[in-house]
């Protein structure tokens, strides 16, 4: 997957915002203040932390060899994804969307339901 789909399709998350506190060469993304992605802009090719559940992390490392431990994270709950075109998109975007959710869920109430615009 090349940046600027993935970067649109980070970004189109509600609530979603994209920061730079490590540099210029890590994209962060945030729901609330909360980082839920995190792409290395120069590697090729492009590496990507994402939050996953703990058993679920396991399986996809197992399953795919562009999965690993988070790099430079929790690695119980983070991932590193290698984008070198071996998971298919639709798998892709299912973890973005994962982390997401997982990250969203730790959010405290109102944030949360400001997020659902309510």
């Amino acid at each position: 997957m090349e940046l600027e789909p993935l970067r649109a399709y980070l970004l189109g998350k509600p609530g979603a915002r994209e920061d730079f506190p490590f540099g210029p060469e890590h994209a962060v993304y945030k729901v609330g203040e909360k980082m839920f992605a995190l792409v290395s802009l120069e590697e090729d090719p492009l590496r990507m932390n994402l939050k996953c559940d703990p058993d679920h992390a396991l399986s996809l490392r197992e399953y795919y060899p562009a999965v690993t431990p988070g790099y430079h994270m929790n690695k119980r709950h983070w991932n590193t994804v290698t984008l070198d075109g071996t998971i298919p998109r639709v798998e892709l975007l299912s973890m973005v969307d994962d982390s997401y959710t997982l990250v969203v869920g730790s959010l405290k109430k109102g944030e949360r339901e400001a997020l659902r615009g309510g």
